[in-house]
């Protein structure tokens, strides 16, 4: 899978590249800013760009800013932001959008769980989407009582929220401890409690975690 990285700091970035090339990705080339992340991806088309949200000059929201025009300029590209802080609003706006497709957003610190971290780049490039568990966490602390999550049970709320973080069936099982037909057929129930049309597993996938960010 073909990747571009954008991180302004040569350490930092220098290790993504030898983290995602040692697990089998391609690295096209690597950024320092967010205009150059642009620019070569519009040069490479990558599978998947992978960009810091702080980017200068600014160290604001550059890095913000250039996933958003990717996603309008290039949607076949995916991308994955990452944050030093757990800031709930920059996912909303990256994966609330209007199509979660290809978007990830997800803290530093997963980059030290190399099988998570290439994981999530690969459920990115995959067409998948991936939201920090924090950031899970954190959206679900906040719930309005006038949710029409308020629907589903709290296990299947748990199973959305692991579907958010873009565990897989199998992967949802190992953490809740049940077996895999026990998480498919939750995965039904809340396809269907969420009134999601019967088209592909994983565009369904997608669209619970829309629904999930927009409740």
């Amino acid at each position: 899978m073909r990747v571009v990285i954008a991180e302004d700091s040569v350490l930092l970035r220098e290790g993504l590249v030898r983290l995602l090339e040692d697990a089998g990705f391609e690295v096209l080339a690597q950024a320092g800013d967010g205009e150059d992340l642009l620019r070569k991806v519009r040069a490479h088309r990558p599978r998947v760009a992978v960009t810091d949200i702080r980017m200068p000059p600014t160290h604001s929201d550059e890095g913000l800013r250039a996933a958003q025009e990717i996603r309008r300029e290039l949607p076949e590209v995916g991308v994955l932001v990452l944050s030093q802080y757990v800031e709930t609003e920059p996912a909303l706006e990256l994966l609330g959008g209007g199509d979660a497709a290809g978007v990830g957003y997800l803290l530093k610190d997963r980059v030290a769980d190399v099988e998570r971290f290439t994981e999530a780049v690969r459920q990115v490039g995959e067409g998948g989407s991936v939201l920090d568990p924090v950031v899970v966490g954190r959206l679900l602390g906040g719930r309005r009582t006038d949710d029409p999550l308020q629907r589903l049970t709290p296990r299947e709320r748990e199973v959305l929220g692991l579907m958010a973080q873009g565990r897989t069936n199998q992967a949802i099982a190992r953490e809740l401890v049940v077996t895999e037909r026990a998480v498919e057929k939750h995965v039904t129930n809340i396809f269907a409690k969420l009134d999601l049309p019967a088209t592909e597993d994983a565009h369904r996938r997608v669209l619970a975690v829309l629904a999930f960010l927009r409740g």
